[in-house]
């Protein structure tokens, strides 16, 4: 369960409720242990590993969450796949090196820990909850077997109560990854947060509360719960106080329910709220329910579950409606590792992450292809991000030979249920998404599994629609997959929607994977024309924003779609930030290991694209933005087309003061004149969105545009000049002040520049990184998706004069000293408080 975040004083709350109804005995409640600290682990295999009394002292010290094979060291023969990617469109197999990153996941590993139960818990309730472990668990605790659990995105839990004794006792994990298991890098190791969660018997269940808002208007909702209870099936005199509270920590409603012989265990209440606060994008207010569970007046068991108020609505031919109000998902996909830190989940990098996306305007997330981690989850209902939450990439057909089609007749709907019941209460999550280009598409039975899946989503969680990811229109069409699937979701080919639409009865279509652009930061390529599947001697893609697989296209050919056809309810687009794994183009060129997909790169620097996606979806505020750089020795004289991203209508460009005249969006161009026309030369569409320049040639200075307003006004300007020598290092840190959580992190960008600041962007001098005082050096990465350089390390070459280095916050209160330091530039400092 979710730990919710309230301005409210947790101690005074508890003391209140006790006060309220103390002729009804003293709360139990419920005790959460996080399991973080104090672990074992070892790469060795061994049989004897989960015996209580083998001697671990000489184990690594980790602490959880802990991904394994994020420290490397980068290499070639790491999960090389001997294979053809059928959904790539080959033919034939080719050795892929580098598509799941390039790093050490493949195998076993161990964990082992000593737990304490405190005194008292006998006779209680004992849970064990993963919230992820990557993959194939085996649990142990005192050297017994207590369970196994495959799928390493899920979060899933075990009733250990009869493994364990009051005090130590002996827990152990084996964890194993096999290789060809994976198409992205996956993490390897208790990635996510472990927990030790003890109750009474008879208690609320594990989950076992579903809240839904029945009905919302302006001076009050309707709120319905579900509560299941687990008792002995003989038990009496049950009864249940369920509670609502604001944001503020204010009771706003409540009501008293006897739970009888009829009820089986279940109770349904309707409570209504007055003057309430929708959930929102724009306003995430959360509320909370507080379920008090008691037997003949003794109050047994208080769970507390975190909700937003608010409703979701589809309507045919209109379009997604939040709370009322249509609402076009601008989103993005994301995989779950965190760059240069893996796989393993850390609060500090999700949010900023979010933060990111907010500020290009994003309103959505699709975890693809994967089950999301709770801090995700969390955060995005307290930021205000909508998430479609993603089961599987895989079902009874296999795309890798040991992945989840091993799996799924034993656990699919296992999977599927716990990722309900654990998130079915949270507002972020408005759609599931059951998989994402399943080879089923093009089976004659695939219809009938993905009508498998549906309705076990239906079943457990009503309130929310279910799409999946569809990439082989002709067969979905064909075999009735698309038709029978609540929300028709298409990854790419955005010009067969129309002809999708007329063949559809839902009416509506959406783009759950579009895009597919290509490009790495501060790379640019001459001359600039649109390409597909380009590749390069640098392994690297153009910045220009050109550039896209076979199977895919540039923003603008989405962007346009959504625009024109009413039904089109929205995109989430490959990808929001880079990932390791999936270096496509490079299939086969070592050392390419990390995508090019990405708007923003693995070190979380925005590319070019992040500014044209911004100036169309962030509309409430400006955008303007110049490409390339302007330092190009060697290229004087030399065609250098000039871009500006921008949400003006029109811009003038200036080099070195000389007008090149004014472009102005050209709003003429619709999706009728260009269907079926998208032409390598004229770049139409692109006209529609983007300010271009084809004819600029390059003399060193300075280029300036100037924004011009609907009615022709000048209303904003921007320069950007001829780098210099490089003459210093410039830092900029995200946050300046961190909790003293021991795991709070501070991103700071590490830039190389000339005596004014200009970047020199072809600058690839390696870079230290010295952190002193409260705090210590954890990670960095410069975005480069062939650097082989360790993450861990704390120097790294510059990729386009630029990298970001992370400062993890320590556990006592003071001031963290970081410096970055080169040869031939003046280094620089800056002061990070941790409180």
């Amino acid at each position: 369960m979710i730990t919710p975040r309230f301005n409210f004083n947790p101690k005074k709350t508890i003391t209140m409720v006790m006060l309220a109804f103390v002729g009804f005995g003293f709360a139990q409640e419920r005790t959460s242990i996080l399991l973080d600290k104090g672990w074992k682990f070892t790469r060795e295999d061994n049989a004897n590993f989960q015996k209580k009394e083998y001697n671990d002292k000489k184990w690594q010290t980790v602490t959880v969450p802990h991904d394994w094979a994020i420290y490397g060291p980068f290499g070639i023969d790491n999960d090389k796949q001997h294979m053809a990617i059928t959904q790539d469109g080959q033919k034939e197999a080719l050795e892929h090196a580098g598509r799941t990153g390039g790093l050490p996941f493949v195998g076993t590993g161990w964990y082992r820990k000593n737990i304490t139960i405190p005194e008292g818990s006998a006779g209680k309730k004992i849970i064990l909850q993963f919230d992820g472990a990557m993959s194939h668990a085996v649990v142990y605790i005192n050297g017994e077997k207590v369970g196994n659990w495959p799928y390493g995105y899920n979060t899933f839990y075990f009733d250990i109560s009869k493994f364990v004794k009051e005090g130590d006792n002996q827990l152990a994990v084996r964890l194993e990854n096999l290789p060809e298991s994976s198409r992205w890098y996956p993490g390897a190791g208790l990635y996510r947060n472990v927990h030790l969660i003890i109750s009474e018997k008879t208690r609320i269940a594990h989950w076992g509360t579903a809240i839904s808002t029945e009905k919302l208007e302006k001076d009050f909702a309707k709120i319905k719960i579900n509560t299941e209870v687990e008792a002995p099936k003989d038990a009496k005199d049950l009864s249940l106080l369920t509670e609502i509270f604001d944001d503020k920590g204010n009771k706003v409603a409540e009501e008293r329910a006897e739970i009888t012989s009829y009820d089986e265990l279940k109770k349904a209440q309707e409570l209504i709220i007055p003057q309430p606060k929708a959930w929102s994008v724009e306003s995430p207010t959360l509320y909370r329910v507080v379920s008090k569970l008691y037997q003949n007046g003794e109050l047994k068991d208080i769970s507390t579950s975190q909700f937003g108020i608010r409703t979701i609505e589809i309507i045919p031919d209109k379009g997604f409606f939040l709370n009322g109000v249509k609402t076009e998902f601008k989103g993005v996909c994301l995989h779950h590792d965190l760059g240069p830190l893996g796989a393993a989940v850390n609060k500090a990098a999700i949010r900023r992450q979010i933060k990111i996306m907010k500020e290009m305007g994003v309103n959505a997330i699709r975890t693809s292809h994967n089950m999301p981690a709770p801090e995700l989850v969390e955060a995005c209902d307290e930021m205000g991000m909508m998430l479609m939450a993603e089961t599987f990439d895989e079902w009874k057909i296999p795309k890798m030979k040991n992945g989840y089609n091993l799996l799924f007749d034993e656990w699919a709907e296992k999977d599927a249920v716990n990722l309900i019941r654990h998130y079915r209460n949270n507002p972020s999550i408005v759609m599931w998404c059951i998989g994402n280009e399943v080879p089923e598409q093009g089976s004659p039975s695939g219809a009938k599994v993905a009508r498998y899946l549906q309705d076990i989503f239906q079943r457990e969680d009503p309130t929310r629609p279910v799409t999946q990811g569809m990439d082989n229109p002709d067969g979905v069409l064909k075999n009735g997959m698309a038709a029978m699937m609540e929300v028709a979701g298409f990854n790419y080919r955005p010009f067969r929607y129309r002809e999708e639409y007329e063949k559809l009865p839902q009416s509506i279509i959406l783009g759950t994977e579009t895009a597919s652009t290509l490009s790495s930061r501060g790379v640019y390529k001459f001359p600039v024309v649109r390409k597909s599947m380009a590749k390069y001697p640098d392994h690297q893609a153009s910045s220009y924003d050109v550039e896209h697989c076979s199977w895919s296209d540039l923003p603008e050919d989405n962007f346009i779609q959504h625009d024109d056809l009413p039904y089109a309810i929205g995109e989430f687009v490959w990808t929001g930030f880079d990932y390791l794994g999936e270096p496509t183009p490079y299939y086969t060129d070592w050392p390419s290991h990390s995508s090019l997909f990405g708007i923003v790169d693995l070190a979380g620097i925005p590319k070019d694209r992040y500014y044209l996606y911004r100036s169309h979806w962030n509309t409430k505020e400006n955008t303007l933005h110049i490409l390339p750089h302007w330092t190009w020795k060697g290229r004087e004289g030399e065609v250098t087309p000039i871009f500006v991203y921008t949400n003006y209508p029109s811009a003038e460009v200036f080099i070195n003061g000389k007008s090149q005249g004014i472009r102005k969006k050209d709003l003429s161009v619709d999706l009728v004149k260009t269907e079926n026309k998208i032409s390598y030369e004229n770049f139409d569409r692109q006209k529609r969105y983007r300010l271009m320049w084809m004819d600029t040639r390059y003399e060193p200075g300075t280029v300036k545009v100037v924004a011009y307003d609907e009615n022709g006004k000048a209303v904003e300007e921007k320069t950007i000049h001829t780098a210099g020598a490089p003459a210093k290092l410039q830092l900029e840190v995200d946050r300046n002040v961190l909790d003293h959580s021991g795991k709070d992190l501070a991103f700071v960008k590490v830039s190389v520049v000339d005596k004014d600041g200009n970047l020199c962007p072809f600058d690839e001098r390696e870079i230290s990184i010295k952190v002193n005082g409260k705090g210590s050096f954890k990670a960095m990465a410069n975005g480069n998706p062939t650097s082989l350089e360790s993450f861990q390390t704390p120097k790294m070459k510059a990729f386009s004069g630029a990298l970001v280095a992370i400062v993890e916050g320590g556990e006592t209160p003071g001031k963290i000293t970081f410096e970055a330091s080169a040869k031939g530039v003046k280094s620089a400092a800056t002061e990070i408080t941790v409180k």
